[in-house]
């Protein structure tokens, strides 16, 4: 039989080795595709002042997750079109933006596709190739993004843009 003093060493070591370990691979759900917006004109501008595509993805869990060798796509014949670079972080229970200006030589993360306003999906890849989220969004006016409500976790709709921040906050 083992002793309490044994049983708490275990959870203690347990414990501390859990704690230490600040970033993990994305498990299905813990990222998702939480907004992403077609058709910018004036909503917001990148570090260079263009007003284009983006995608945001949010962290559902309280860890930073590293993104590096994951990848985004327009297109399931090709899920690892645009590779997010070594070094890639999403804080947790954050968010994270990425440009889809097809422009890969500005700062920042700027995927090489753009979205289409007559609509499309955006996929979700790990560097193994399995899809970790998918949207498929229908045909959409200016100026509105297609968001989850609830936040990281509901359905898509058509809304007012919430860029970098919550979904439930408009």
């Amino acid at each position: 039989m083992i002793s309490k003093t044994t049983l708490f060493s275990i959870f203690i070591f347990l414990f501390i080795a859990y704690s230490c370990k600040k970033t993990y691979e994305i498990v299905p759900g813990n990222v998702v595709i939480n907004e992403l917006m077609p058709s910018n004109a004036t909503t917001v501008a990148d570090q260079d002042g263009e007003y284009d595509d983006w995608i945001e993805l949010f962290n559902l869990s309280y860890v930073s997750i590293d993104l590096s060798g994951y990848y985004l796509s327009d297109s399931k014949k090709e899920c690892e079109k645009w590779k997010f670079p070594v070094g890639t972080y999403i804080p947790e229970n954050g968010y994270l933006i990425v440009w889809a200006d097809n422009d890969t030589t500005e700062t920042g993360l700027h995927a090489n596709f753009k979205l289409s306003s007559a609509g499309e999906k955006v996929i979700l890849t790990t560097p193994g190739g399995t899809i970790t989220d998918e949207i498929e969004y229908p045909s959409q006016t200016l100026e509105y993004s297609y968001s989850r409500r609830p936040n990281g976790k509901g359905h898509f709709s058509w809304q007012v843009p919430t860029f970098d921040k919550s979904n439930d906050s408009e």
